[in-house]
């Protein structure tokens, strides 16, 4: 009887570890599949926004071959941000919180966030060139939507 309880509890056990797996392999798949743009909008990895245009096939390669390049660079600058204010948070959590430190921490946090804002803006000025008046112009409106949803979901790269 005993052995016929064990083998039950063994087998629950299993399957409960074996879901558990399934459903954290799952949730970090989803995770890498999908890139979070500077403006807060979630996009495929391998999807880019200038692809809801119609773009000529010449325009859409050489927007891509600066995308790839571009999101490499954001995705490092955004987990520099991550770290600082996890050591913000840190420096914040001290019985007697240093303010000198924590200026400089918040003063490193912005310095990286406007690079990052620099960056994004010389990026979307060098696409822009690449672009017809009319296609600039869907362009800048598709930037802006992708803001909007951003600003309603919360700060960009924020889990």
């Amino acid at each position: 009887m005993k052995n016929n309880a064990l083998r039950h509890l063994l087998l629950i056990s299993v399957v409960l570890n074996l879901a558990i797996l399934g459903t954290v392999g799952y949730r970090y798949y989803q995770k890498a599949a999908y890139w979070i743009s500077p403006f807060g909008h979630t996009i495929k990895k391998n999807h880019f926004l200038f692809e809801e245009l119609a773009l000529q096939s010449t325009q859409t390669e050489a927007m891509r071959k600066r995308a790839m390049p571009f999101r490499a660079e954001i995705d490092r600058q955004r987990a520099d941000i991550a770290k600082q204010r996890k050591n913000l948070v840190t420096l914040m959590r001290q019985e007697q919180p240093d303010m000198t430190a924590i200026g400089v921490q918040i003063a490193g946090i912005s310095t990286v966030q406007e690079a990052m804002q620099r960056k994004v803006v010389t990026h979307l000025l060098e696409e822009k060139a690449l672009l017809d008046k009319e296609q600039q112009g869907k362009f800048f409106d598709l930037i802006e939507n992708a803001m909007n949803q951003g600003s309603q979901t919360g700060c960009p790269g924020a889990e």
